[in-house]
C-alpha cells in the first residue's frame, strides 16, 4: 500500500493536467458529432491524447480503416518504445498481465516519471498510473457533457486548447536544440504542402500526418547523426 500510495502521490500533477486536456477533447469530439458516452469510452480505453485526436477526425470519415491504421501505429508507435525502455528498470515482480497494465498505461508523462525510479515496481505504477487515468475520463466526461450546451463559438474555442498542449511539448526541446526545431519546421512545411496543394491535399489526414513524420525524421536522422559517444554523453 504504500508504493501504490507514493506512485498515486506522484501522479497528481499528470492527472489535473490530463483533467484540463481532456476536456478539450471531450468539447471536440461532441463537436464532430459523438455522443458523450462515445467520447468517454474513447479515452477510457485508449489514454492517447495525440491518436484520440487523430482517430475521431478519421472516424467521421467513411471508409477509413486504413488510413486509421496506419495514423495510429505512427502516433503511438512512440509508446512501444517507451515500455521497452522502462522494462529494463520493472521489479521481478512486473510479469505477467502486469506488464499488459504497463503497456495500456503508458504516456510521455507517465514514462518521464517512471523513469526516474531505480526499480518501478507494480504497485508503484499502478499508483501513479491511477490519477491521469481517472482525470483523462474525467475530463473527458464533463468536456462532453458542458459541449452539448455550449454555444458553438465557445466550442470552437475551447477545441483550440488542445493543441496548445501540443505546443507545449515541442516548444522547450526546439528551443535547446537547432536541429530538432529544424526537424519540426520541416514536418509543419510537409503537412502544409499536404494540406494545399492540388493532388497532396486529397490524400486523407490520417496518412499525411503519418507521411510528414516520417519523411521529417527520416530527414532529421541524416542532416543530424547522433554519433555514440555523443549518444552515450547525452545519456549520462
Amino acid at each position: 500500500m504504500k508504493l501504490y500510495l507514493k506512485g498515486l502521490k506522484a501522479g497528481v500533477p499528470i492527472g489535473l493536467g490530463y483533467l484540463s486536456v481532456s476536456f478539450t477533447f471531450g468539447i471536440m469530439a461532441v463537436s464532430l458529432g459523438f455522443d458523450w458516452w462515445q467520447a468517454v469510452i474513447i479515452s477510457a480505453l485508449t489514454l492517447t491524447s495525440a491518436g484520440q485526436l487523430a482517430g475521431i477526425e478519421v472516424m467521421v470519415s467513411p471508409g477509413g480503416y486504413l488510413t486509421m491504421l496506419i495514423s495510429q501505429l505512427t502516433i503511438n508507435m512512440r509508446y512501444s518504445f517507451m515500455s521497452v525502455s522502462l522494462s529494463q528498470k520493472v521489479s521481478p515482480k512486473f510479469k505477467g498481465i502486469k506488464r499488459w497494465l504497463l503497456g495500456f498505461f503508458m504516456t510521455d508523462e507517465i514514462f518521464a516519471v517512471a523513469s526516474n525510479e531505480k526499480t518501478v515496481e507494480p504497485k508503484f505504477f499502478l499508483g501513479l498510473s491511477t490519477l491521469p487515468w481517472v482525470g483523462w475520463t474525467l475530463g473527458t466526461l464533463l468536456g462532453a457533457l458542458i459541449g452539448n450546451v455550449l454555444p458553438p463559438i465557445i466550442m470552437a474555442s475551447l477545441c483550440i486548447a488542445i493543441y496548445g498542449m501540443f505546443l507545449a511539448i515541442i516548444i522547450p526541446p526546439a528551443k535547446k536544440s537547432r536541429s530538432i526545431f529544424i526537424v519540426i519546421v520541416i514536418a509543419s512545411l510537409l503537412h502544409c504542402a499536404f494540406y494545399y496543394l492540388p493532388v497532396l491535399k486529397e490524400i486523407p489526414s490520417g496518412i499525411s500526418i503519418s507521411i510528414s513524420a516520417i519523411l521529417a525524421a527520416a530527414l532529421g536522422a541524416l542532416l543530424f547523426p547522433i554519433k555514440r559517444g555523443q549518444e552515450e554523453a547525452e545519456n549520462g
